[in-house]
């Protein structure tokens, strides 16, 4: 850790982020010690987290599900919350190898996993590792959230640019044991009522779900059951309060629908099967 000069104590730090309105002052002056290199570049750092960015824009990562994911400037900062998309695809994926060693099928083969809208690719980063092995893809539409997922997936997956479903080789049809879809889910009317961290710092298309919310989980919904492999799952994150019109959704498209909710992450998934 760096030994910081009197005009820079940790003191002085948590002060200057308490006045600018960060709540874990004194854990965010901790982090920024233990990232900079320098007084100087701590110095820096606690200016661009007063002048309102993200603290893990201004850190250079955030950590999600145990591991130190690269975030870059302009690119959607993962939530904790989105950890449970993590821990679902596990088990749906556990789930379906000890039903086909039941059923007394071959070994299991290489589960196929894409991510779409996939950010900083954290959440690939996260679940391949729980695997074991996995043919990974990962796409967004963002070309700064392309650069940064394929710094965080390098060796583990492949990282496609583009809108959606649009970019992936078209192998992949009917071959996706789990479709991972963080989509953007805020109403358009309440994008103006997010912390400005986000609403100032993020990319708009990463926020934004249309009029209810929905907007592009339905068109991921449209395409997914042409992509999914018999028994295969999509996945999503929504708010508790959108839940029921997301399952509506997943079953207006033809897939077996269920939710899983956790109260410690504040988070709901939702899932959908396609029928075996």
């Amino acid at each position: 850790m760096s030994v910081l000069p009197p005009s820079l104590s940790r003191s002085a730090l948590v002060t200057t982020l308490r006045s600018a309105g960060c709540v874990f002052a004194e854990d965010e002056a901790e982090l920024i010690l233990a990232t900079a290199s320098s007084p100087a570049e701590a110095a820096a750092m606690v200016r661009r987290r007063s002048d309102g960015l993200p603290l893990e824009h201004v850190l250079g990562w955030a950590r999600f599900h145990g591991l130190r994911i690269a975030v870059d400037p302009g690119v959607f900062v993962p939530r904790r919350r989105s950890e449970l998309l993590v821990d679902q695809a596990a088990a749906v994926l556990a789930e379906a190898a000890v039903l086909a060693g039941a059923a007394g099928d071959t070994p299991a083969r290489t589960p196929v996993v894409v991510d779409l809208c996939c950010g900083t690719g954290a959440l690939g980063a996260a679940l391949v590792p729980l695997l074991g092995k996995a043919e990974l893809h990962a796409c967004d539409v963002e070309p700064a959230a392309v650069r940064c997922a394929r710094r965080n997936l390098d060796g583990l997956g492949r990282v496609h640019e583009g809108d959606l479903f649009t970019p992936l080789p078209a192998h992949l049809r009917g071959r996706i044991d789990v479709l991972l879809a963080n989509v953007p889910y805020v109403p358009t009317g309440d994008v103006a009522l997010l912390p400005s961290e986000a609403r100032d710092h993020e990319p708009r298309v990463a926020l934004d779900g249309g009029d209810d919310g929905l907007d592009v989980m339905r068109r991921v919904v449209a395409d997914a059951p042409r992509w999914l492999a018999p028994g295969g799952s999509l996945l999503m994150e929504s708010s508790e309060r959108q839940a029921d019109r997301a399952l509506a959704t997943l079953r207006a498209g033809g897939l077996d629908a269920r939710r899983a909710d956790s109260d410690e992450l504040g988070a709901t998934v939702v899932v959908g099967t396609r029928p075996g």
